[in-house]
């Protein structure tokens, strides 16, 4: 499964972000500056850049003259996040695994917005993960998401539809069963991982998971 990693604008919480060779790399608007800290080479850097400086605006202005491909400059003005956009092209690029860092954070609408981001990987048959150095979030639609016994901390998980029905948890501190997670009610916050290989299942309905690292 080709994998995409998406650098943000969000808050950046970890020094490291681990890509493989055969990633494609992709630079949301602020997150060209990340990448820049991290020493990552970026196969396409995408955004407004409405907030750049005069620095990397003229480095942007340098990359695209010499590669126009590599770099797309997007209105302003504009139905899509600079996030969304970026999803559109790693699936363009037949990517099926994404990894988004530096997406949260920041303004809550824009990390929401992330989330939301989640489920429209999730709809169009691909995964999502964002990650940062406190956890991970990913969605779960339909189906049942496992976890190594190896895991550690703590699990929430939030309902994004009106209803998710058949909510299975197993193998952690506090199991459900067969049970319905609404929007309005926030049962499954603050889950145990309890040294066993746990389970999240859903059978209709949408869930965001919410890990934060032991």
């Amino acid at each position: 499964m080709k994998r995409c990693v998406i650098i943000g604008a969000g808050d950046l919480t970890i020094s490291e972000i681990p890509v493989r060779e055969e990633d494609y790399v992709i630079a949301a608007d602020g997150g060209y500056s990340y990448c820049k800290v991290l020493g990552l080479e970026p196969d396409l850097i995408l955004g407004d850049f409405d907030s750049v400086g005069e620095e990397e605006a003229r480095e942007l202005a340098a990359i695209q003259a010499q590669d126009p491909e590599r770099v797309i400059v997007l209105p302003v003005e504009k139905d899509e996040t600079d996030m969304l956009a970026a999803i559109h092209a790693g699936l363009e690029e037949g990517c099926m695994e994404f990894h988004i860092y530096a997406g949260q954070g920041g303004r809550l609408e824009h990390t929401i917005a992330n989330i939301q981001c989640l489920i429209y990987l999730k709809e169009c048959g691909a995964v999502g993960y964002m990650i940062d150095g406190t956890g991970m979030i990913l969605v779960a639609k339909d189906e049942t998401v496992s976890f190594k016994p190896q895991t550690e901390g703590y699990l929430s998980l939030f309902s994004m539809g009106e209803k998710a029905r058949g909510v299975t948890i197993r193998n952690m501190k506090y199991e459900l069963h067969e049970a319905e997670v609404t929007n309005s009610f926030p049962v499954g916050i603050s889950n145990e991982f309890i040294g066993e290989a746990a389970s999240v299942t859903v059978k209709d309905g949408t869930l965001a998971i919410i890990l934060t690292w032991g």
